[in-house]
């Protein structure tokens, strides 16, 4: 037997077929899950009494009043514990992540010149020079003559520096 493509139209029509089919199946369980819905309401939740006086009637309101208050305080008992629970995970996960260490990734040596480099960074903007050298100034240096008096008796220095620290340690 020989191959068939399917033609496009033909690949259409599967496809809208396909979605049709689940449009059916997600209507279904719609319905589904309303008639449970109900279902679960009609057994655990009795159509209340009305007959009767305002007294009876006061009196089931502060029952339903109990029931829900007793609810309540379950669903924040129910909340505070699972709020709970996800502070100890959190922290338990902070602990496992601090023991097991941060791993660091090994580097691999990269041969790249500075130009290079900006040339990586800036693209095509890049056009000056990192030969620093180049871009120096030349500065001679002059050289400075010493006087020729700091050749003297070093001993009358020396005490020209001790009357100089006798000044300062009497003020």
């Amino acid at each position: 037997m020989s191959e068939k493509k399917l033609t496009s139209s033909r690949r259409h029509h599967l496809k809208s077929l396909i979605l049709q089919i689940a449009q059916n199946w997600l209507d279904q369980e719609k319905k589904d899950a309303v008639v449970a819905k109900e279902a679960y309401l009609a057994e655990h939740c009795p159509a209340p009494d009305m007959s009767g006086d305002q007294a009876a009637l006061m009196e089931l309101c502060k029952k339903l009043h109990a029931v829900i208050d007793k609810i309540d305080e379950e669903r924040y008992d129910a909340e505070a514990k699972v709020q709970k629970a996800d502070k100890e995970i959190e922290d338990l996960n902070i602990k496992v992540v601090d023991l097991r260490g941060v791993k660091k990734p090994a580097l691999k040596k990269v041969r790249m010149s500075a130009d290079s480099m900006l040339k990586a960074l800036l693209g095509s903007k890049h056009t000056v020079n990192m030969d620093l050298r180049s871009n120096l100034k030349q500065v001679k240096k002059e050289v400075k003559e010493e006087p020729t008096e700091a050749v003297g008796d070093w001993r009358k220095n020396i005490e020209d520096k001790a009357d100089r620290k006798k000044m300062f340690e009497s003020s």
